[in-house]
């Protein structure tokens, strides 16, 4: 099973009703021991940070062609912290419900998020702020980057 680093990064630009992005940067060996990188970024248009970190997750996942071990860094807690902490496992065992409050936000999100991760064994990672992963701050160029216009950046021929 093949090793892969993912740091993620998603943006909301501090305005739920403006322009965001979200972004992804790989690092993997393919087959002959050659260590690759690829860049991953898109727009998106009218949402909130959470679901920002949640979108680039989910794209980075999909974007592995096929099963790989996966450390994903992410610097939203919320993310890291509903894998981590098993809130997720209570969601879908509570029907998407917090307890005995609402819905839980995102629904379609996170389905999607645990589809993409199904195939791969995923370590959620919270990198607090950007402290020693620079590589994170790359994310956070890309999601700013992605966050200034609607096209999708994909490196493609991704193959971990």
């Amino acid at each position: 099973m093949s090793k892969v680093q993912i740091y993620t990064d998603g943006s909301a630009r501090g305005n739920p009703d403006g322009p965001g992005g979200y972004g992804a940067v790989l690092h993997f060996t393919d087959s002959k021991g050659v260590l690759h990188e690829r860049e991953l970024s898109a727009g998106y248009k009218k949402t909130t940070n959470n679901r920002m970190e949640l979108m680039a997750a989910i794209m980075a996942l999909e974007a592995l062609n096929r099963p790989c071990e996966v450390d994903l860094y992410s610097d939203s807690k919320y993310l890291t912290d509903a894998f981590n902490q098993r809130w997720i496992d209570n969601w879908v065992k509570n029907n998407w419900k917090r307890g005995k409050s609402g819905p839980v936000k995102n629904i379609d999100l996170w389905e999607r998020l645990l589809k993409a991760k199904a195939s791969h064994r995923v370590n959620f990672i919270w990198v607090k702020g950007h402290a020693g992963h620079p590589q994170n701050e790359r994310c956070d160029q890309l999601a700013t980057t992605a966050a200034d216009g609607t096209d999708l950046l994909v490196d493609e021929g991704l193959d971990a």
